[in-house]
């Protein structure tokens, strides 16, 4: 072999030497990938149900340019197909796309946490290929399974609570400590999440655990279910009855990982007969979310923010304009929602003793199928992650607002600015994946153009704490609007702010005396 090949041979095999030990990935696209990497022991036998271990270091160099397998789904969308290899049990691993993979380089970090209601979801969806993000940005880009389901946040009897939480930790002390070779600075991390990814994000802002981690924070739609205890175990037991089993590690250890997500899907579909014990949380689809146990997460993020926990972490957290839209298009309800079904909806979710009525006097024009929508955005989505700002604020840390209002051109446009939109449009992964439902078959200029933008704001931030547009602030709220045209300015979903504004967002309680 020519000294030529061996050095093209050489660059198109990137290899880095971590403390743990060598690695060598692949170039695409001018980027350095490094996938399948292992940040925790693989959590089974005896470390099933437990916090993460440190995982050992190798002689040699480890070959990385394979994901690593998704741990146990839901069924949700057929993920669980994706994870039927009982084999596989390497859950915890991670990926890396660098620009520059020169321990010199400096470069901003940042770490993304998928979403997928805690139950579903892993870093191989084409979807969150960060090589656009890394190569276009001139940042670090880092993608991480964590446990799901009963695996990673059901309480059970001799478990930690909230172990997804732990490994997301456990990913992020890797970072730390590793992702200099790549050519990261671990002083300039920045975590990014959507969805359950940004309830994450919320409850890692929270975490005594978490502190010293990372720098800056990036929130997309605060998934904003947090458990009490009494609500978290009242669920297990009802997930490990399925089974006929107790919510204990002895019993649930004796289920096969790959079949323990079929007793929560069972519990979720029938959660609305759970109402008198779990409250407005019986009117969704979520029996999984991180418990407020006092020691993993001692508070709520709204909480712990508003005392001042991150307030040293600088905040970009924003939402879509019409986020359940989505979920009304899957369940087969757009333009089917009755009188009754929005009373109900309203009644579960609008906040105070008078909350429906409230609701119905702030939108007089709203029919079922806006007022639907929109108590349940409010409720799950949009106010959470407006109150995270407000909280950080509060406490005099900074925090940047922006809006997606751009809606959807996928479905004939049926699904406006709706939940998930922004990841492909952050991402820039606009042809891969599943993303046609939302952006088309096509990408349009147009999208390729908010694309860029939105992209270039979010590795701003991560390089600098400022993504182009003013600080929000109590008086003026002022907030990035994301569309065709985009704007700055006042927060435009007034008549929900003024509903929400003296909620406190509690975790979740089990309530009295419930049959």
């Amino acid at each position: 072999m020519s000294v030529a090949e061996s050095q093209s041979e050489s660059a198109s095999e990137p290899e880095v030497r971590t403390p743990l030990g060598a690695l060598r990935g692949s170039r695409e696209a001018g980027v350095a990938v490094f996938r399948g990497i292992p940040f925790a022991e693989p959590p089974v036998g005896e470390l099933r149900f437990a916090a993460p271990r440190p995982v050992r270091g190798w002689d040699g160099v480890r070959p990385a340019v394979s994901y690593g397998p998704p741990p146990p789904q839901a069924g949700a969308f057929g993920m669980d197909a994706l994870s039927q290899d009982a084999a596989a049990d390497d859950w915890l691993t991670l990926n890396v796309w660098s620009p520059e993979p020169d321990p010199g380089a400096g470069l901003p970090v940042m770490v993304w946490i998928h979403g997928g209601a805690y139950t579903i979801g892993m870093s191989s969806l084409p979807e969150y290929d960060g090589g656009r993000l890394a190569r276009d940005g001139g940042v670090v880009v880092v993608t991480f399974n964590y446990r799901l389901g009963i695996e990673g946040f059901a309480q059970l009897e001799g478990a930690p609570a909230n172990r997804g939480l732990l490994d997301q930790v456990a990913a992020l002390e890797w970072v730390r400590d590793n992702i200099r070779a790549f050519g990261g600075d671990p002083d300039r991390v920045t975590v990014f999440g959507e969805s359950a990814g940004a309830g994450s994000v919320a409850a890692l802002l929270a975490m005594d655990r978490a502190a010293g981690l990372f720098r800056r924070a990036v929130a997309q739609s605060v998934q904003g279910t947090f458990f009490s205890p009494e609500l978290a175990a009242d669920i297990a037991a009802a997930c490990a009855s399925e089974l006929s089993l107790r919510p204990t590690v002895a019993d649930l250890s004796t289920v096969p990982a790959a079949s323990l997500p079929a007793a929560s899907d069972a519990v979720m579909a029938k959660m609305a007969g759970f109402e008198k014990r779990w409250g407005p949380l019986a009117h969704t689809s979520i029996p999984i979310s991180p418990v407020v146990d006092g020691d993993v997460l001692p508070r709520t993020p709204w909480q712990a923010l508003a005392e001042g926990a991150g307030r040293d972490i600088e905040l970009l957290v924003g939402h879509t304009r019409d986020e359940y839209r989505l979920f009304t298009a899957l369940d087969g309800m757009l333009g089917m929602v009755t009188n009754e079904q929005a009373q109900s909806a309203l009644t579960a979710f609008a906040p105070g003793p008078d909350g429906a009525r409230r609701y119905r006097d702030a939108f007089p024009a709203a029919g079922p199928d806006e007022l639907y929508e929109l108590v349940n955005s409010d409720w799950l989505f949009r106010m959470p992650s407006l109150h995270l700002a407000k909280a950080q604020t509060a406490s005099g840390g900074r925090a940047y607002v922006n809006e997606l209002t751009w809606p959807a051109p996928g479905m004939g446009g049926a699904l406006g600015a709706c939940h998930g939109l922004d990841v492909p449009l952050v991402f820039g992964n606009l042809t891969r994946g599943q993303v046609s439902m939302l952006i088309g078959e096509e990408p349009s200029q147009e999208a390729e153009t908010l694309s860029a933008r939105m992209r270039t704001a979010w590795t701003a931030f991560a390089a600098h704490g400022d993504p182009g547009w003013p600080a929000y602030d109590a008086e003026q709220r002022l907030v990035q609007l994301f569309d065709t045209r985009p704007s700055v300015t006042a927060y435009p979903e007034e008549a929900s702010r003024l509903l929400w504004q003296d909620h406190t967002f509690p975790a979740l309680p089990l309530r009295a005396g419930g049959g």
